[in-house]
C-alpha cells in the first residue's frame, strides 16, 4: 500500500536523486503524459513506498539487488483509470470483490456513492461500505450519500440519513465529498435540509456530487449551480453536457451497463472542440457481468476512442480530469513524482488491452489475471436479515381495482439504453372489479420492504416486451430499495416476491409456478459476498430466464431496478404510490 507522502518524501528524494535503491522499477516503456498530452519513448519509472520517486530516461542506478524490475519491453505506460461517480451495490458485490472485479482491468481508483445502502442500513451501511473499501489494494474513496430518501415526501426509505449525520461523515476517513445530490428541486428551491448538507462538504473542502436529471437549463438549473454541486452525470445529450462545463461544473459522461451517453457528448470534444478538461469518464452503473466479460473503466475509455476522442484525451478524461475534480491532483491521475504508483502496461493505446497492472507500488493483475488478495470484513447480521415484509403475499395483492368496462390509465414507459422513463396513457379492459393488461403493457408493483408494513403500491409499465404468466422481481429498486416486481400474472408476482423474502434479497423470475432463475443478494438485499464470476454467471442465468419471457431489452434488469427512482422523469413508482417526477407529485394509476 502506498504510504503518506510525508512518510517517504526524504526516501523519494535518495531515489531520484540516484542515490538509494528503487522498490521497483519499470524499464523501457513509452511515457503517456497526460499533463503536457505527450508519449515519450525510452522511459523508466522508479518506486519507493508506493510511490513514483521519479520518471526519467535510465533509472539504473536505482536497481538493486531487491528491486523488482518489470520490462515495458516498449509497451505505453499508461495512468491507472479513476472511475469517478459509480455505485458499488449495482454491480450486486460488496466492495472486496467490486476491487477483485476491476483490478485486471486497470481500475486503481474509485469514487463510489453508496446512497443504495445507505436507503437501506442507512449511516452503519455506509461505514461498513467505507471500512471494506480502505483495506482493498487499490484507492477505493467513499462519497457520503446526500439523499437518503431522495425525494423526501415521495417515497420512505429503511434509514433517513439528515444533514447532521453528513457533516459528521465529512470529518470519517476515506470519505472525499458528498454523493449525488439528487433532491435537485429541493436545492434550487433553497431547501435549508439540502444546503446545509451542501455547505457541511465544501466548508471541510470536499467536492460535491450533482446530480441534476431535468431538460430545464433555466433558472432552477442556474439555482443548483449556485447552490453548489460540482459536476453531473444525468446528462445525456451534448447541449447538455456543455451547459455544465460553462458554468465551472464538470460533465461526467457515463458508459456503464445500461447507460450509453458517451457518443451523444462527447462530440462537445471531438467535433465542437472544447477544452476537455472539464469532461470526465465515469460508469455510474456497472452489472458483474459487464465487469467479468466486458472490462470496467477500460471499457468506457475504448468506447470514448471509437467514438472519436483522441486515445491520450480519453486517458485524460479517466484519470487527471478525476484527480484534479477531487483535489488530489499531488495525490493521483498522472504518472509524475510523488503520486501513488498506479500503471498500465498496454501495447496499443487504441484498443488498451490492460496486460499488467500497478496499484500503489504493486504489480496486481497481469494479462486479466488477479494476483493479490482483496480483503473483506465480516457483514453484520443486520446486514443479512433487511428483507421484511410483514406477510406472505397473495395474488390479490397485485390488481388494480376499478369500475365500470374499461379503464384509462397511466403507464410507465420505459426507453431502452436511458435513465428517464415516458409517462405514458392507456385505455385497458376491466374484469371482475380490476384493471386487465395485456400486450405490450405489464404489471408493475412496489412491496415494502423495511419495516414489514405488508404495503403494495401497483400500476402498470409497457417496453419489456413479456410474454407468457411470468414476474420478474427484484430487492434492489434504487433508491429507496424496497422491491419491485413486473409481470403479466399476479399469482406468479405473489411467488416471486415470496420467494425473494426467503432469499433475504436478490433478483428473481418466475414463469408458471415454477423459478426460472435467481441470484441471490443477502446483503442489504443489494450484494453478494460470493465471487464475481459466480455472481456473474447466477446474473447471466436471470437475463436469460428474462429473454425467454420475450425481453429483447438491453440489460432489462436495469431499466427495471430503476423503475422506482422518483428524481428522474418522466413517470415512476414509489410505496407512497405512482409519482409524476414532472411535478414532483404523486399521481393516480387510473385516471379519473
Amino acid at each position: 500500500m502506498a504510504r503518506e507522502w510525508g512518510a517517504v518524501q526524504g526516501q523519494l528524494v535518495e531515489v531520484a536523486a540516484g542515490r538509494a535503491a528503487a522498490e521497483m522499477v519499470i524499464r523501457g516503456g513509452i511515457w503517456v503524459n497526460v499533463h503536457t498530452g505527450e508519449l515519450l519513448p525510452g522511459h523508466d519509472i522508479a518506486i519507493a513506498g508506493g510511490r513514483i520517486a521519479c520518471v526519467i530516461p535510465d533509472a539504473g542506478a536505482n536497481i538493486g539487488p531487491d528491486t523488482q524490475v518489470i520490462e515495458a519491453a516498449g509497451r505505453f505506460m499508461v495512468p491507472g483509470l479513476i472511475d469517478a461517480h459509480m455505485h458499488v451495490e449495482s454491480g450486486m458485490l460488496t466492495p472486496a470483490g467490486f476491487a477483485a472485479a476491476v483490478i485486471p482491468h486497470g481500475t486503481t481508483t474509485i469514487m463510489h456513492d453508496p446512497h443504495e445502502i445507505a436507503n437501506v442500513l442507512g449511516p452503519d451501511g455506509v461505514r461498513l461500505m467505507r471500512d471494506e473499501s480502505l483495506i482493498q489494494p487499490i484507492t477505493m474513496l467513499t462519497q457520503m450519500p446526500s439523499c437518503a430518501p431522495s425525494a423526501p415526501g415521495l417515497e420512505t426509505t429503511g434509514h433517513p440519513i439528515t444533514a447532521g449525520e453528513v457533516a459528521q461523515a465529512m470529518g470519517w476517513d476515506g470519505i472525499i465529498g458528498l454523493g449525488e445530490m439528487m433532491n435537485f428541486p429541493a436545492v434550487a428551491a433553497g431547501d435549508p435540509a439540502m444546503l446545509a448538507e451542501i455547505a457541511a462538504t465544501r466548508a471541510a473542502g470536499k467536492t460535491v456530487g450533482g446530480h441534476y436529471a431535468s431538460p430545464d437549463l433555466g433558472r432552477p438549473f442556474a439555482a443548483y449551480v449556485a447552490g453548489g454541486a460540482a459536476d453531473d452525470h444525468e446528462t445525456v445529450a451534448e447541449h447538455q453536457a456543455i451547459a455544465r462545463v460553462r458554468q465551472g461544473m464538470a460533465a461526467m459522461l457515463r458508459y456503464g451497463s445500461a447507460w450509453h451517453d458517451v457518443a451523444a457528448q462527447i462530440t462537445a470534444v471531438t467535433e465542437r472542440g472544447l477544452d476537455p478538461s472539464g469532461f470526465i469518464l465515469c460508469t455510474d452503473d456497472s452489472h458483474a457481468g459487464t465487469l467479468v466479460h466486458d472490462g470496467h473503466m477500460d471499457r468506457v475509455v475504448r468506447h470514448a476512442i471509437a467514438c472519436g476522442c483522441a486515445p491520450l484525451t480519453a486517458i485524460r478524461m479517466a484519470t487527471l480530469n478525476t484527480a484534479r475534480h477531487f483535489g488530489l491532483e499531488r495525490e493521483l491521475g498522472s504518472i509524475t513524482p510523488g503520486r501513488r504508483a498506479d500503471v498500465i502496461l498496454t501495447s496499443d493505446l487504441s484498443a488498451l488491452p490492460v496486460e499488467v497492472v500497478v496499484a500503489q507500488g504493486r504489480v496486481v493483475a497481469e494479462n486479466g489475471r488477479l494476483l493479490v488478495d482483496c480483503p473483506r470484513i465480516d457483514w453484520p447480521h443486520s446486514a443479512r436479515r433487511s428483507v421484511h415484509l410483514g406477510r406472505r403475499l397473495a395474488a390479490a395483492d397485485f390488481r388494480v381495482p376499478a369500475s365500470g368496462a374499461r379503464a384509462e390509465v397511466r403507464v410507465i414507459g420505459v426507453v431502452e439504453n436511458q435513465a428517464p422513463t415516458q409517462a405514458l396513457r392507456a385505455t385497458l379492459p376491466i374484469e371482475d372489479g380490476e384493471v386487465v393488461p395485456g400486450g405490450e403493457i405489464a404489471r408493475i408493483a412496489l412491496v415494502e420492504r423495511h419495516r414489514g408494513t405488508g404495503g403494495v403500491v401497483n400500476g402498470f409499465v409497457s417496453g419489456f416486451g413479456y410474454r407468457g404468466r411470468m414476474a420478474v422481481a427484484s430487492t434492489i429498486a434504487h433508491d429507496s430499495h424496497h422491491m419491485i416486481v413486473v409481470g403479466s400474472c399476479a399469482e406468479n408476482m405473489a411467488m416471486a416476491a415470496n420467494r425473494l423474502a426467503d432469499l433475504q434479497g436478490g433478483i428473481t423470475v418466475f414463469r408458471d409456478g415454477a423459478e426460472l432463475a435467481h441470484v441471490a443478494l443477502p446483503i442489504a438485499g443489494l450484494m453478494s459476498d460470493a465471487p464475481a464470476a459466480e455472481v456473474a454467471a447466477a446474473a447471466e442465468a436471470v437475463n436469460a430466464a428474462i429473454r425467454s419471457c420475450g425481453c429483447t431489452m438491453n440489460n432489462a434488469i436495469m431499466q427495471h431496478v430503476l423503475l422506482a427512482l422518483v428524481v428522474i422523469p418522466e413517470l415512476r413508482i414509489s410505496d407512497l404510490g405512482l409519482v409524476d417526477v414532472t411535478r414532483f407529485a404523486l399521481t393516480e394509476v387510473v385516471m379519473a
